[in-house]
């Protein structure tokens, strides 16, 4: 992770802003998201806003944003009181907002989503040329010369998507600049080019509210920290005058175990077998997962990962090689077959993939299962209710009721959900594809505490993370995959970072 240097400021830009939030109260029903939050951010400095899920940190850049409008206090910029109907009335006083969830055109090209709504015009029609200059050039800012500017937006990987919302919010030339969790989705060299990009225009006076779960990123890229905890903001200090511990602790509200929690026991019969599978990206991926057992799936976006992870949950079609299941042949033609075998998949994409977002809390939970719960076609209300209530306390949801819709819990929230789904329907092998992007530090040590109950209890976990701490951490196994092909089978435990990187970019070869 890049180190942070002391800022060499350059003259201020004519569109940089100060923009501050003054004792801002937003209620929703059975629920203060925010209680008298106070916070400041200065043109030329990066503020991270860091706090648990649900600590009022998506609702306060949402009311910075005018996407909300708060219950009491006010918001000023460069001095003055404002007021905000709408995100267009934001972005006309320069701010601009790059959400989580990307709010890109699929249809469109890069190109074309770059320069909406500000596209060149020449004679009342758009100049494709300018168009394709103004893109590129903030393209080349960014350092991803190799995103292709003709391509339609909803055919690239998530990555690329990802850096085509952070050209097209520097194409507008933000005063301040919000970024929520932008390098969730990044490889480390194109996070490096993007905590390049936000230096310098930090440098030229620009604001940038940075929110993101990954502490080692926080110290790396902020210059002030605010922590927000249960829709208060508890400390707002300059980064280096606080500590690592001390953040957490007014994060979460209590002291973390540090590290990852130990394995139960030895791991027990093979549950899994994958040879030389053919999917989507993946060319020919073979390993095996025991009981009791996790193994860390690792390699560069693009290796094949998530489709080896698709095919064995049924969703992406298996072009060649076997799979074995319990030691006999699986061949899953749908997500329904794969249900039926005791697999279970929390997919890299919750929102999009794994959660019906209109859908209620309990209906989330009880989808893979609801079909038990009914007598003639009649499903038990009382029983779902019961069951979906048991995993809410469980795994500690927060929600209002168990019939709040989906979209309105916090990521991590939400993704205990998915996970809620797949324990109600007593998966034995589960897929976990990015189990802990976007998720706070609390809630992570919850769900790898999750992750430890369910292979004591006998379950397999297959785990796709791009965090090689994270992998190394937690996994019993480490089978790393390079150009769709594994390559190598580590052991977790005392295999170097450095050792598990080399064998991804193909600097050595496995032996």
């Amino acid at each position: 992770m890049p180190t942070r240097s002391a800022p060499c400021r350059r003259a201020r830009r004519p569109d940089a802003v100060n923009v501050a939030a003054h004792d801002i109260v937003k209620r929703y029903p059975g629920v203060l998201a925010l209680d008298q939050v106070t916070v400041e951010l200065q043109g030329g400095e990066i503020h991270a806003i860091v706090g648990e899920n649900g600590a009022g940190k998506s609702t306060l850049m949402k009311v910075l944003s005018g996407a909300t409008r708060p219950d009491a206090g006010f918001l000023s910029i460069d001095g003055t009181p404002v007021q905000f109907a709408s995100p267009r009335d934001a972005q006309a006083r320069g701010i601009r907002m790059i959400h989580q969830e990307l709010s890109l055109v699929p249809e469109l090209t890069v190109a074309d989503n770059i320069v909406l709504g500000s596209e060149p015009a020449r004679g009342g029609v758009i100049d494709t040329a300018a168009q394709r200059q103004a893109a590129r050039a903030v393209v080349d800012r960014l350092g991803q010369s190799g995103l292709e500017l003709d391509a339609p937006v909803g055919r690239l990987p998530l990555a690329q998507r990802q850096l085509t919302e952070i050209a097209k919010a520097i194409a507008q030339r933000a005063g301040l600049l919000i970024l929520d969790e932008p390098t969730a989705i990044l490889s480390q060299g194109e996070t490096d080019a993007l905590f390049a990009l936000l230096r310098q225009l930090r440098d030229e006076g620009v604001a940038l509210a940075y929110i993101s779960h990954r502490m080692d990123e926080v110290f790396a890229i902020a210059d002030r920290i605010t922590v927000l905890r249960d829709g208060r903001s508890m400390v707002s200090a300059r980064a280096a005058e606080l500590p690592r511990e001390e953040v957490v602790r007014q994060m979460v509200g209590r002291e973390l175990a540090e590290g990852f929690p130990p394995a139960a026991g030895s791991p027990g019969e093979v549950l899994l077998e994958v040879h030389g599978i053919r999917a989507g990206l993946a060319r020919e991926a073979s390993f095996m997962v025991r009981r009791g057992e996790i193994v860390a799936l690792v390699g560069l976006v693009g290796a094949g990962r998530t489709d080896v992870a698709r095919a064995i949950f049924g969703a992406e079609r298996c072009r060649a090689g076997t799979m074995l299941l319990r030691g006999r042949g699986y061949q899953p033609r749908s997500p329904a077959d794969a249900i039926a075998a005791g697999v279970g998949l929390l997919p890299e994409d919750r929102k999009g993939q794994g959660l019906v977002l209109t859908a209620a809390v309990r209906d989330n939970i009880t989808l893979a299962t609801v079909g038990t719960m009914a007598t003639a076609g009649v499903i038990d209300r009382p029983r779902e209710r019961r069951a979906a209530q048991h995993w809410i306390d469980a795994l500690g949801i927060r929600a209002a009721t168990a019939l709040q819709p989906v979209r309105s819990l916090s990521g991590g929230n939400q993704q205990k959900v998915v996970l809620a789904r797949w324990m109600l329907a007593n998966s034995r092998l589960l897929l976990f594809d990015e189990p802990t992007r976007g998720v706070d530090v609390g809630a992570k040590a919850e769900i790898y505490a999750l992750m430890r109950r369910l292979t004591a209890d006998g379950a397999a976990i297959l785990m796709i993370s791009s965090e090689l701490p994270e992998a190394i951490g937690m996994a019993d196994r480490i089978v790393v995959m390079r150009d769709g092909r594994t390559v190598a089978d580590l052991p977790g435990e005392g295999t170097s970072p450095d050792a598990v990187a080399a064998l991804i970019l193909g600097e050595q070869r496995a032996a």
